[in-house]
Formats: C-alpha cells, sequence, structure tokens
C-alpha cells in the first residue's frame, strides 16, 4: 500500500532547517513527502491541481508568505480535495482562515508548548530592560554619553506582574520573574484548574489586573475578539507609571492610543516585541526610548525551532497514521 502523500510548504530554500533527520527518520516512515517549491501563488494553485493533487496534509511555516501569500480563503479553497491537514509551525496561527478551513472539514493544528520557554524568555527581558531602562541605558554607553539624561529606573522586587492569558507562554514567563520578588497575578475568561504549581492570584476582571498591576504583560491570541482590544480604556484603567511588555501579537493593541500613553506618562515604559504590520514598524515607536524593542525574537532560537518542528511532525504522524492531530486549534475543538 502507498504511503499518504505529505508537503512541507517552507522556505524554498530552506525547508524544515533543524529536523531534517527527524523528517527523513519519522515523518518519511510513515508518508512520501513532497518539498514544497511553487515559485509564486499562482503556481502553487496549479501544482495543487498537479504534482500536489493528492496530498493529505501540510506542514505550513510563515515563511511560505513571501512566495504564496497567506493561507486566506482564497488559498485554502484552491487545496486539493485530498487536503485532510494543516499542521502549522507556530503557537499563533493568525495567517490561517480557520473557518474556511472547518468550511472545507480541514483540521488544523499548531505547537504550544514547544514556543512557551523561548517566548517567556523575550517576556521577562523585555520586563526588566523595560523597569530598568536598560535599552536607553545600552544606547547611551554605545554613543559614549554614559548615564547623561538618565532619570532613575524601578527595581522589579515587590511589583505586580499582571498576565493577560496565563497559558504555557505566560505560566512560564511568571516562573522566571518570581525569583526577582515580583508579584504574580493574572486573568484569564475562567480560573485555571488545577491551580498553577507556582505562587500566583487568579483576578476576574481585566479592569482589577490593571488597576493593580505594575507591569502588565499581553499573552493573548489574535482573533476577531481580541484585535484592537486593548486600547484607551484599558490604558487609561492601569496604574500611573506602569509598564506593558507585548510578547503575543502587535495588532492586539491600539497602536495611537499606545502611544498616547506613553508621551502621557501614564505608562513609564513598554517592552514590545510584536508589530500590527510586520517587518514595519511604526517610527514613532522607533524614535520612543521608553520602548524596548525587539524583531519578534520570541521563538529565534535553534532550540526552540527544533522543538516546533518536531512538534508539526509529531501532529502531521498522528494524523496520517489515523490518530487524529495532537494540538488541534481551539476553534475547531468541540
Amino acid at each position: 500500500m502507498s504511503k499518504p502523500q505529505v508537503l512541507i510548504c517552507a522556505n524554498p530554500t530552506k525547508g524544515v532547517v533543524w529536523s531534517k533527520e527527524e523528517q527523513k527518520s519519522k515523518l518519511g516512515a510513515v508518508a512520501e513527502v513532497f518539498e514544497f517549491d511553487s515559485k509564486t501563488r499562482e503556481a502553487f494553485f496549479e501544482d495543487c491541481k498537479g504534482k500536489y493533487s493528492k496530498i493529505v496534509a501540510i506542514y505550513r511555516h510563515n515563511d511560505s508568505v513571501a512566495s504564496i501569500g497567506l493561507f486566506d480563503k482564497e488559498l485554502i479553497n484552491a487545496l486539493p480535495k485530498s487536503l485532510k491537514y494543516i499542521c502549522h509551525n507556530g503557537a499563533g496561527y493568525d495567517q490561517i482562515d480557520v473557518d474556511a478551513c472547518t468550511a472545507r472539514d480541514i483540521q488544523v493544528s499548531h505547537t504550544p508548548m514547544a514556543v512557551d520557554h523561548g517566548t517567556a524568555t523575550v517576556g521577562a527581558y523585555l520586563t526588566i530592560s523595560a523597569l530598568r531602562q536598560f535599552h536607553r541605558a545600552e544606547v547611551n554607553v554605545r554613543n559614549g554619553k554614559w548615564k547623561g539624561g538618565l532619570i532613575p529606573a524601578r527595581d522589579p522586587q515587590g511589583k505586580v506582574l499582571g498576565i493577560i492569558g496565563m497559558g504555557g507562554i505566560g505560566s512560564t514567563m511568571a516562573r522566571m520573574l518570581i525569583p526577582f520578588d515580583m508579584t504574580v497575578i493574572y486573568y484569564n475568561r475562567r480560573e485555571i484548574t488545577p491551580a498553577c504549581d507556582f505562587p500566583c492570584e487568579y483576578v476576574s476582571s481585566q479592569e482589577e489586573l490593571l488597576r493593580r498591576s505594575d507591569v502588565v504583560s499581553l499573552n493573548l491570541p489574535l482573533n476577531d475578539k481580541t484585535k484592537g482590544s486593548f486600547g484607551r480604556e484599558q490604558f487609561s484603567q492601569m496604574k500611573d507609571g506602569s509598564v506593558l511588555v507585548n510578547t503575543a501579537r502587535g495588532a492586539v493593541v491600539d497602536e495611537e492610543a499606545f502611544l498616547e500613553a506613553l508621551d502621557s506618562g501614564k505608562l513609564f515604559s513598554a517592552g514590545i516585541d510584536v508589530f500590527p504590520d510586520e517587518p514595519n514598524v511604526n517610527p514613532r515607536l522607533v524614535n520612543n526610548d521608553k520602548i524596548t524593542l525587539l524583531p519578534h525574537m520570541g521563538t529565534e532560537t535553534q532550540d526552540s525551532q527544533k522543538k516546533m518542528e518536531i512538534r508539526v511532525f509529531d501532529n502531521m504522524i498522528s494524523a496520517v497514521t489515523g490518530k487524529g492531530l495532537i494540538n488541534q486549534v481551539q476553534e475547531q475543538k468541540k
């Protein structure tokens, strides 16, 4: 019996980077693997009628956008009728139209847990840098200004860290920052059960979290409900002189309201790893030295990327061997 066909849909010049041996020995043992090489979106659509016409699963990486664009409704509807699974390399999957997939009975998975440590490390770094204003200090010393113009910053000790979205990343970030003598509170739609294995307090409203927190960390997915959901009302509820950290998605925050909060002093500083129109960054953010900026560095480590690649393989192998997806996206869970 022939093996089911699967497609690696990643940068055609790189494909899978850190787990080629696992691709060959594990995925290759249960599936016939095709390497994506379509140069344009139109060419990909044609290939879906030809050489990819029998694939049952796709390994999708964000870098495929450069060749074929987003996995939007148009692309989803152009996929071969045989396609049953899209296994995405990433915890966030806003580049995939999940509703269009569901309408076609295509199941989608992502890679939670694999990204937790790498992204949480970025969140912890941004928290410390924003509180201590290490970004300003580094720019100073590189420009020969020493401490000129610097003002006393703030210690993490005794501060309240409020996490909006206590999932894997938020929990890992909390564990990293508790040793800095920070107190952790969190807001989710519902309290985590069983309770977290580290000291933290659940608060029943986002407003209470904003009112009590010295540092607010955004760790929530981007979807229709969360897009632009953190705006003027939310900033007005925060403490004067507090800090915002965002490692989630840039579009969760109303950027104009964010800049106003920085200019007014409502925010002492911020740490930002994500932007609404990546790789483009608002020049007003770049020119504001109250912000520590990073170019979406959450999973830019060999370790995280290898874990993500292998997690995609695990989902594909489980799916094509009849066991279903391990990490199906929340919107498709019944």
